[in-house]
């Protein structure tokens, strides 16, 4: 696979128009997300608590805040967190993915959204979300083998041209590896947009949306 090469959120002419993409060109594919999104989060209905490792301006973090659970995110990013105070973000700090500052088990649920791909070494992320996770992970990662991520990646770009996408394959075994020997129960479903508006346990779908369940 291909190496994680810089950070692209640290600089600001990403970060400023980061959020209005949701709004715009992205709003088909947030709304299809958090659908999916929001079908994992029911495997947890005794979740109150969500950490978002990744959080950037807070776009996830916000919306998880609606979803009646006490929303906290985390990001390295020193631009990206100044531009979530802006639309009336809930708490965000500042902290790094491979080592968070939080003590053990301090979460019902660690999610990562659109975070992985951009890692330097995933595996140590998820090790970490699962560190600090009482319940288990919400994952949402882009397809490396779907359409959508094919053309991400030949577009390229200041964000998707230093990516490292992921299948569902690869990301349960990503995910197998930071658990190390720890118990874990895994379920992927995929957006299929631009096909249709639903979601199904196919491996070619857009967009990966995973529940990681601890017992």
């Amino acid at each position: 696979m291909k190496r994680f090469t810089g950070n692209p959120f640290a600089e600001s002419a990403v970060v400023s128009g980061y959020e209005a993409w949701y709004e715009t060109t992205g709003r088909q594919a947030d709304r299809l997300e958090k659908a999916l999104l929001k079908q994992l989060l029911a495997r947890f209905p005794r979740a109150s608590t969500i950490l978002e490792v990744g959080c950037g301006t807070g776009h996830f973090t916000r919306w998880f805040g609606e979803q009646s659970l006490q929303a906290m995110g985390v990001d390295l990013s020193r631009p990206m967190l100044i531009e979530s105070a802006c639309p009336g973000s809930p708490q965000c700090v500042r902290g790094d993915a491979l080592a968070l500052p939080f003590s053990t088990a301090a979460f019902d649920l660690v999610t990562l959204v659109t975070t992985l791909e951009f890692l330097p070494d995933p595996v140590q992320a998820l090790a970490e979300a699962l560190r600090v996770a009482r319940q288990g992970l919400v994952l949402g990662v882009l397809n490396r083998q779907s359409l959508l991520g094919r053309q991400s990646k030949r577009e390229g770009g200041p964000i998707w041209g230093v990516a490292q996408l992921f299948t569902p394959a690869e990301l349960s075994r990503l995910v197998h590896r930071a658990a190390a020997g720890r118990p874990t129960e895994i379920i992927w479903r995929t957006t299929l947009w631009p096909f249709w508006s639903g979601v199904l346990p196919l491996p070619w779908g857009g967009f990966i949306g995973m529940a990681v369940m601890l017992p």
